[in-house]
């Protein structure tokens, strides 16, 4: 523990010295608000790292989202609102309430009871078994929180054929809307789908944003592979007819 303490202490000397009037002119011309796309970008590169299943990127990758937490508080502290000890206790407490079964009396983890010392915590009511809207997350994320919570209360498929049915249906309803032509209709029915989509992706224990992440790179690197082979034969791809682009997509498929 004292290596900890003085690994972490270390750190926040670091970020003091770094925004000083002796320290980094970058670091020290941040706000909150600059750094916002740091902390998500840092989020994902950690990601990628745990999805590469490499140790010693995860520990690179950690130290990197551990610095976002350390650079917005030292900026909080000099505004005078809070500092890093702060956040540590508030985090400390927040642990233990929400872990009765750990740290009180209570019998059990169950996610009912967890949800409601969450909602408490928050002084909200809880009108609804599935919670508040947390905005802040990605589409797909927020889906699936709001799925996990309706099921929690037993509003959830039996299993997994009841998601795809629904999917099926969704396509239908899809495909009514884009023949009236109604924009309307469509972005309902196609958010209709989406949400079906991560249904079938809940009961089948597969994240869905890490999901698409994964899809996006996977066609990115298929169509790098589509642009090599065009220019190794001295192919223009916009004069490419959609078969031709198809036949090349297909080889860069089966050469990865």
């Amino acid at each position: 523990m004292a290596a900890t303490g003085e690994a972490f202490e270390r750190l926040i000397q670091i970020m003091e010295t770094l925004r000083s009037e002796k320290g980094c002119e970058w670091d020290r011309s941040q706000t909150h608000e600059s750094l916002k796309p740091y902390l998500i970008e840092e989020a994902y590169e950690l990601l990628d790292a745990i999805d590469e299943k490499n140790d010693e990127r995860m520990a690179e990758e950690l130290g990197d989202v551990l610095l976002q937490v350390v650079f917005h508080s030292q900026i909080a502290k000099e505004r005078g609102a809070f500092d890093i000890v702060k956040v540590l206790q508030i985090l400390n407490e927040k642990l233990i309430r929400r872990h009765p079964h750990v740290f009180g009396d209570s019998p059990g983890y169950s996610y009912e009871q967890w949800e409601k010392i969450k909602a408490q915590e928050k002084g909200s009511k809880k009108s609804s078994a599935i919670g508040g809207l947390n905005k802040a997350l990605p589409a797909l994320s927020l889906a699936r929180r709001i799925q996990e919570n309706a099921a929690a209360v037993g509003f959830d498929w039996p299993d997994v054929s009841g998601a795809i049915e629904k999917v099926k249906e969704e396509i239908k309803e899809l495909e009514e809307a884009m023949k009236d032509g109604n924009s309307k209709s469509v972005e309902e029915e196609l958010g209709d789908l989406l949400f079906a989509v991560v249904n079938v992706a809940r009961f089948s224990n597969v994240d869905p944003e890490v999901a698409l992440r994964r899809s996006i790179e996977k066609f990115a690197t298929r169509f790098a592979m589509v642009e090599h082979f065009a220019k190794e034969r001295g192919l223009e791809l916009k004069r490419l007819t959609l078969e031709q682009l198809d036949a090349l997509w297909e080889e860069a498929k089966g050469g990865e």
